[in-house]
């Protein structure tokens, strides 16, 4: 057998890499909250259609998948909790058993009603007796060939009960494919984070109705697995109390916004990027941001930079053309000639640190601001450029600018991803680009969250990757809102490539380089 058919889970990442970008076009644009979601679903159920339509329209759905990913399966174990996703779960496991497939049922649920109570009684009356709670100890949930996790979905909204955490830690021990319904249980679905100690780790996330914000950031990335959505025939009618107010990013529609270039183009009409950076021992961090901005198609890209680094970055990219600072005031000609500046790729936190970000403050042109930058402004709040901007915090980094006002803050734990972005917007009034997985970018257009993207992306200086991406979009003309989303989409797809060629392990920065090269030509 060849090594890259066996399901492994480095082997899975990589199908999912290589699968990302048409997953990410075939979901939908907007995403809500559980909340919202909750909203949709009684509206359908007003104009018309019977909750448990929807449940066996949900159940229908999960066995299509079903059958299409494994159809040589001859048993699942389904798992069923107390509220409507438990409905769905007892309807799929009543069509899995018209389908020929063995069923066992185990059941969490304490007291059933409504749809749920009388999808329960429908199995029973198909002659499955579901397992009770109490026998769990000694049941082999190994014994079937799949799980199917119908216990909590978005109605999780405290700590997971014991007994639920014990099953959802058996369920992902049996070491079985898990297709979770609507949401894996214990995580939460308006953060994407694991409420309490443990979630399901599922290899397949089917959402319903309204695609759920939580399933494409933090903890999710180790629990969705590949993600599906169905609509399940619900429209989607007006009200604020529904309205999407976080969309997903998606490439092929933001590429649109580059610039074209025609047959007399020449290179002052793809801008000018300056990439402020590099204290003594850090020249890697600007020739990574200069290097990527070339590459992205910034007409013009100076650097500058501690003299000491000059012949060095020279050396690396002759392209660039690379300026020794010895004076800060020598910053301001640079400033003048530039029509986008990145700020921060190994900019360090020294006294001349501060002073090149203070020749900066008042300059007109568009900026990104990165790395120390951003720790700089976290300390020093009065040296926050006003021009408009794009701030790119990792965690560690947006914990300390939303608590630069109050050290004791409770903003010290990004807890919800969404509220500390919204909450960095409000303070800053910029842009802003909070990294990690199922990276945010929020401007005082939209929220937007982005679909592409992997773990390989966690080692040095895909940041400043990054920020030479966004730079060398604003060079070109593209708002602060647009650059940030293209740039981030951008940067995550070329991991993914590189991810579905090599594997997740022993990327560094530098490769991102050609990737970014090669997906910007098949977009435009």
């Amino acid at each position: 057998m060849d090594a890259s058919t066996i399901n492994t889970p480095r082997n899975r990442l990589r199908r999912c890499c290589a699968e990302r970008a048409a997953t990410v076009a075939a979901l939908p644009d907007e995403l809500y909250t559980a909340a919202q979601v909750r909203v949709l679903d009684r509206r359908a159920i007003a104009a018309g259609t019977p909750g448990i339509v929807l449940m066996r329209r949900a159940a229908a759905a999960v066995l299509a998948e079903l059958q299409c990913r494994w159809p040589s399966c001859k048993s699942v174990l389904v798992c069923c909790g107390g509220g409507n996703n438990g409905g769905d779960g007892y309807l799929f496991a009543r069509l899995a058993h018209e389908r020929g497939i063995g069923v066992t049922v185990l059941e969490l649920g304490q007291s059933l009603v409504g749809d749920a109570a009388t999808a329960r009684q429908a199995l029973i009356a198909d002659g499955i007796q579901p397992v009770a709670l109490a026998e769990v100890d000694s049941f082999d949930f190994a014994s079937s060939e799949l799980i199917v996790d119908a216990l909590l979905g978005t109605g999780l909204t405290g700590e997971l009960r014991a007994d639920c955490a014990d099953v959802i830690a058996r369920m992902n021990a049996a070491a079985v494919p898990i297709i979770s319904v609507d949401l894996p249980s214990g995580l939460c679905s308006d953060t994407g984070n694991v409420v309490g100690s443990v979630a399901i780790e599922a290899a397949l996330t089917i959402s319903f109705i309204g695609l759920k914000r939580g399933l494409l950031t933090s903890d999710a990335a180790c629990h969705v697995g590949e993600l599906v959505f169905t609509a399940l025939e619900v429209e989607h009618r007006g009200g604020a109390d529904a309205a999407a107010i976080v969309y997903l990013a998606k490439l092929e529609q933001l590429a649109a916004a580059l610039p074209a270039r025609l047959g007399n183009h020449y290179k002052n009409r793809s801008g000018h990027l300056l990439v402020v950076g590099g204290d003594y021992g850090m020249p890697g961090a600007p020739l990574l941001a200069a290097r990527n901005a070339l590459r992205c198609g910034a007409g013009l890209v100076s650097v500058a930079t501690r003299p000491e680094h000059v012949a060095a970055i020279v050396a690396a990219q002759p392209e660039l053309m690379v300026h020794g600072i010895e004076k800060t005031a020598d910053l301001d000609a640079l400033l003048e000639h530039a029509t986008a500046v990145v700020i921060g790729p190994g900019l360090g936190q020294s006294a001349w640190s501060g002073q090149l970000l203070q020749r900066c403050k008042n300059h007109k042109t568009p900026f990104v601001i990165d790395a120390d930058a951003l720790n700089l402004v976290a300390r020093y709040p009065s040296l926050m450029p006003v021009a408009d901007a794009v701030l790119t915090p990792h965690t560690g980094e947006a914990r300390r600018l939303l608590d630069s006002s109050d050290p004791m803050s409770p903003s010290r734990q990004v807890t919800d991803r969404f509220i500390a972005a919204a909450t960095l917007l409000e303070r800053y009034q910029k842009t802003i680009v909070l990294k990690g997985p199922g990276t945010i970018v929020a401007s005082l257009h939209r929220t937007c969250l982005c679909g592409y993207g992997n773990q390989a992306l966690a080692t040095a200086g895909t940041g400043d990757v990054l920020s030479g991406v966004i730079g060398a979009l604003l060079a070109q003309g593209l708002s602060t809102g647009v650059a940030a989303e293209l740039g981030v989409c951008l940067h995550g797809a070329a991991a993914d490539q590189w991810v579905a060629s090599h594997g997740s392990r022993g990327m560094v920065a530098g490769d991102l380089t050609g990737q970014l090269t090669l997906l910007l030509n098949r977009l435009i």
